[in-house]
């Protein structure tokens, strides 16, 4: 029986917070076109989502009643055959104490965490400790966003202090935000590869902009990390045309795995890799 350490999972991100249909047109932005997108790149092999809300008017929203709507749709429609990762991603519009009530209200099965949005500075450290043993008390899987070498020695230095508690988390590495452009490099991981980060025992996943995305995340799989595809990233195929919707992102890195001999989670799986 393969080892479940030795197996990857696709995360997906469909839609983001800054696109719109005029990026391209299957973005989804209703709570109708996000449930059929997660069902379908669910179907496609993805075992979590990373889910943002739209308000009315398509923008992105951290308010607790369209994160209570599009959370609760998605549940309903996919049960936990997929994990639902909401996000807290602020994009300058929302405080740290407002990301922290979404997640203290929506109580998600995850959620994802810029670690620079939620502790700015040295004095949000005595509200994000309690609430980061919170998000683990009750069972919540976080994800910790990290954008440059000097977040992953935040991380580690955070980890060690106890801000972050040392279970029922993992870690995203973002390639290419700082660059122009957005275009990511496989060149990018290489600063992030410390002994720290392929020592820690805890899960890391990359994700990357631009049309090299699939060459980061290969990249990525094949030093054993988890990968996230989805339109927020990017929107081009392997081939640099106009990808046909998430869906197709995520059959693409699926057949990638198979021609490497990669194994892949799904959500139950992943869910016990997370959680142990």
């Amino acid at each position: 029986m393969e080892n479940d350490n030795n197996k990857i999972a696709i995360i997906v991100a469909p839609n983001g917070a800054r696109k719109t249909q005029l990026d391209h047109p299957a973005l989804p932005i209703t709570v109708d076109q996000i449930v059929k997108e997660v069902v379908a790149c669910r179907d496609a092999g993805a075992a979590m989502v990373h889910l943002h809300a739209r308000d009315n008017n398509g923008k992105h929203s951290l308010a607790i009643d369209d994160n209570i709507q599009l959370m609760d749709a998605v549940t309903a429609a996919v049960g936990d055959s997929i994990i639902v990762q909401l996000t807290t991603e602020a994009i300058g519009m929302y405080t740290p104490k407002q990301q922290m009530e979404l997640i203290r209200h929506t109580q998600p099965e995850a959620a994802s965490f810029g670690l620079k949005e939620l502790i700015p500075d040295d004095s949000y450290l005595d509200k994000a400790k309690p609430f980061f043993q919170w998000v683990a008390d009750v069972g919540m899987i976080a994800q910790y966003i990290l954008y440059s070498v000097d977040d992953i020695a935040l991380y580690f230095s955070l980890l060690k202090s106890g801000v972050l508690p040392n279970k029922s988390h993992h870690t995203l590495l973002v390639l290419g935000r700082y660059h122009k452009a957005l275009q990511s490099s496989p060149r990018d991981l290489v600063p992030f590869l410390t002994d720290e980060l392929l020592d820690n025992s805890h899960r890391w996943a990359v994700c990357a902009f631009g049309v090299q995305e699939q060459k980061c995340l290969v990249s990525a799989m094949l030093l054993g990390a988890d990968v996230r595809v989805g339109f927020e990233n990017n929107h081009l195929n392997n081939l640099g045309l106009i990808a046909k919707n998430n869906a197709s992102q995520v059959d693409n890195i699926k057949e990638l795995t198979d021609l490497l001999g990669i194994n892949r989670h799904n959500a139950h799986s992943y869910r016990n890799a997370l959680t142990d």
